[in-house]
């Protein structure tokens, strides 16, 4: 059997932890084979303040199996970049599974991968999904043929394991999250605007606020 090749988008001002909880994933899939693709090999910023090694470039990256794009501030400007939008049209478009994780889903849109298709993002920027021709879904991970998207940020997790699930099958997915002991306990009940109280859901609206206005 083939290993599956995994391209994970690495780009300037990614969410870390909408790349690092995937890639933890699907690491550890068994066959698994991950590049973490940008236009050149220097190390890129991410929001949080620290840098990630790419380990393939756009021009080196062999065609993949299942195409990953995660989400963060940096992706505003790339749906304006032509040849990013065009090599993930083309990796896109021979990939058996297409993915992503939070806003990374409005990239994929800009690249005109997911018209018609239902699809999740962070709460706070779903409704941008329309402008693509996409169908904004409330779901943690969402499946529409092959299509994958995960919601907000720690979404990754619970995406990249159902991805392992349908690909490598059910067992091979429940070892993963084994072997990273990933038992979630929460300490608030904030997750989510429906379930966090409306003092906190107006302050992060303010803090999320000058995104919003570059996604407009």
């Amino acid at each position: 059997m083939k290993p599956l090749k995994i391209g994970v988008l690495l780009f300037p001002h990614v969410t870390a932890l909408d790349l690092v909880g995937p890639v933890q994933v699907f690491a550890a899939a068994t066959g698994a084979e991950v590049y973490l693709v940008w236009k050149d090999l220097a190390p890129v910023p991410v929001d949080s303040g620290y840098c990630i090694v790419p380990t393939a470039t756009l021009e080196t990256c062999p065609q993949v199996d299942l195409l990953c794009v995660p989400g963060g501030p940096g992706q505003v400007p790339l749906r304006e970049d032509a040849e990013l939008c065009q090599w993930l049209r083309r990796q896109g478009d021979a990939a058996s599974w297409v993915t992503s994780v939070c806003t990374g889903s409005l990239l994929l849109g800009a690249a005109g991968l997911l018209k018609g298709y239902r699809a999740a993002s962070h709460w706070n920027y779903r409704e941008h999904l329309t402008a693509f021709g996409a169908i904004p879904d409330t779901g943690r991970v969402v499946q529409d043929r092959n299509r994958i998207t995960g919601g907000g940020c720690t979404a990754g997790i619970d995406f990249a394991l159902q991805v392992v699930a349908h690909i490598f099958g059910e067992q091979e997915a429940k070892e993963i999250q084994l072997f990273i002991e990933y038992a979630p306990q929460p300490p608030f009940n904030s997750g989510r605007p429906e379930d966090a109280d409306e003092l906190t859901v107006d302050r992060v609206k303010n803090r999320l606020a000058n995104l919003r206005k570059a996604l407009a």
